[in-house]
């Protein structure tokens, strides 16, 4: 059985399903402070033997409990808080949900002989790119606090493999975007902060001006410029690493990434087209812990994972388009 934990969340509902289909058996848990039941329900209807637990990491006893009641085999980490902005303005609940959590979760797989785990990491860890693209070996030295869990969770599985024989794959994932909307699966945050669902929740509202934050980075147009991988591409990549990682009992760690980047300007054109509509547009100051260009070289994932992105960046924002379309029908509904 798989655990996932933060599984009714955006990727982690991704994954399940992603696993499910090809016959695992999926045990999901969420506390659901960012994930919605209604990702559950979906799930579970389509597939009856997800199985599904409410808990929180923080809280030991819930983790322990789950691996008395399931025979777990390996685990992919999910769960964690994402927001750049908001790890600035609350660092010590980034580093409570995120590094003490997950120090509760690899206790517990120790001590129920639980030896593999697929971490969810972040191009965040790298920090100002000091060379494009970006590689598995680039210094790491992460400019906000979110990226500084993550990287220090990192560097506690490297110990936890040193000292315990506790095995890990790290996926360092760049900007994610795209929906398997058709088996109501999304991205659905209550505070928004990305850039595609911001556009188009807005946009489909008819009540909005797109704020593009900085105009004068050293890019093609003076925006910023992001890699972005469609969550269908992620989630076959989790697929690929936790194979990689049974079969060979190595840690490892691997950038999922297109290799390819894009400007607001440029997402947001492609939403224009989408839409066939204008948008208004206004600009702002730069915020803090934006680099100008990020942009990831998959090369590793490709050779030693055989994992390569089909999607493309139209597919992916139409996919998003469609899924807040299922979300206006939603909770309209409700």
């Amino acid at each position: 059985m798989i655990l996932i934990t933060g599984g009714a969340g955006y990727i982690g509902s991704h994954c399940a399903v992603e696993f499910l289909k090809d016959g695992f058996d999926v045990l999901i848990f969420d506390n659901f402070s960012t994930g919605h039941r209604e990702i559950i329900q979906n799930i579970q209807s389509k597939y009856k033997s997800a199985v599904f637990c409410e808990g929180d990491l923080r809280n030991k006893s819930d983790i322990d409990n789950l691996f008395k009641s399931y025979k777990i085999d390996a685990v992919i980490h999910l769960a964690a808080y994402s927001i750049v902005s908001e790890s600035f303005n609350v660092p010590e609940k980034y580093y409570e949900n995120n590094v003490c959590a997950t120090i509760n979760l690899l206790n517990s797989m120790l001590e129920n002989s639980v030896m593999n785990i697929i971490f969810s990491s972040t191009a965040a860890v790298y920090g100002e790119p000091l060379y494009l693209p970006i590689d598995e070996k680039h210094s790491k030295k992460p400019i906000n606090p979110y990226g500084k869990t993550k990287l220090m969770i990192e560097n506690i599985m490297d110990d936890y493999d040193i000292a315990y024989r506790l095995k890990s794959v790290r996926l360092r994932y760049f900007n994610v975007i795209g929906a398997d909307y058709e088996n109501g699966l999304g991205e659905w945050h209550d505070n928004e902060t990305h850039l595609v669902p911001i556009i188009l929740k807005s946009a489909l509202k008819n009540d909005f001006v797109f704020k593009i934050f900085g105009k004068d980075y050293s890019t093609k147009d003076g925006t910023c410029i992001r890699d972005y991988i469609d969550v269908r591409d992620l989630v076959a990549a989790h697929k690929l690493a936790y194979y990689y990682l049974i079969k060979n009992q190595i840690s490892d760690v691997f950038n999922i990434g297109t290799q390819k980047g894009y400007s607001v300007k440029e997402i947001y054109e492609i939403i224009v087209e989408i839409l066939g509509k204008k948008i208004p547009v206004e600009y702002a100051p730069k915020r803090n812990g934006d680099s100008a260009v990020l942009l990831a070289s998959a090369k590793k994932a490709e050779n030693l994972l055989g994992w390569r992105y089909k999607k493309t960046l139209y597919e992916s924002i139409k996919s998003a388009y469609e899924w807040e379309r299922y979300l206006i029908n939603l909770k309209a509904s409700n």
